[in-house]
C-alpha cells in the first residue's frame, strides 16, 4: 500500500511536467479522487491515511501539514523522488489517470466538486473523518 506523502509526491511530479504547478488546495482533492476511486475499483485503499471533511473539502492532515509552507503556490517536485521505488507500477497507472481526468480542474472547481459529494457532506459539520467504507459507498456509484 502507498502513502500519502508518495501519492502526493506523483501529483506533484506529473503537474509539473505538464508545466502546471500544483496548490495544497488541489493535491487535496486530487489525493481524494484518488483513494476514492481506488477503493471502488480495487476494493482496498490507495493510502492508508484518514481523509478529514473540512471547510475547504477533504483534507488528509498529514498532507496538509507537509505542504502548507507553501499557502496557495505551486508545491516544489522533490527532485530525489523516484515513484519506481515508492509505488507499484498499477498504483503510478492509477494516480496518472486521476490527474488526466481531475488535474484539469482549478483548485476551486475541484473544491466545489467536492462540497457536492456525499463523503464531505455527511462529515462537514463535525469536521470529522470521512470513513473509507464511505469513500468505496460512494464512489462505487460513479465507476461502471
Amino acid at each position: 500500500m502507498a502513502d500519502v506523502i508518495d501519492v502526493a509526491k506523483y501529483f506533484i511530479r506529473l503537474a509539473d511536467e505538464a508545466e502546471e504547478g500544483i496548490s495544497n488546495l488541489k493535491l487535496q482533492k486530487l489525493v481524494y479522487y484518488a483513494q476514492g476511486f481506488y477503493l471502488a475499483i480495487n476494493e482496498e485503499p490507495l493510502f492508508h491515511e484518514d481523509i478529514q471533511a473540512w471547510a475547504h473539502g477533504p483534507v488528509v492532515p498529514e498532507l496538509y501539514h507537509e505542504y502548507k509552507s507553501f499557502g496557495k503556490e505551486a508545491i516544489a517536485p522533490d527532485v530525489k523522488f523516484n515513484p519506481h521505488t515508492r509505488l507499484t507500477k498499477a498504483e503510478m497507472e492509477h494516480i496518472e489517470e486521476i490527474f488526466d481526468v481531475f488535474g484539469q480542474f482549478s483548485a476551486w472547481k475541484l473544491r466545489n466538486m467536492t462540497h457536492e459529494e456525499s463523503p464531505w457532506i455527511e462529515n462537514e459539520k463535525s469536521g470529522g473523518t470521512i470513513s473509507k467504507q464511505e469513500l468505496k459507498s460512494y464512489f462505487d456509484t460513479r465507476v461502471e
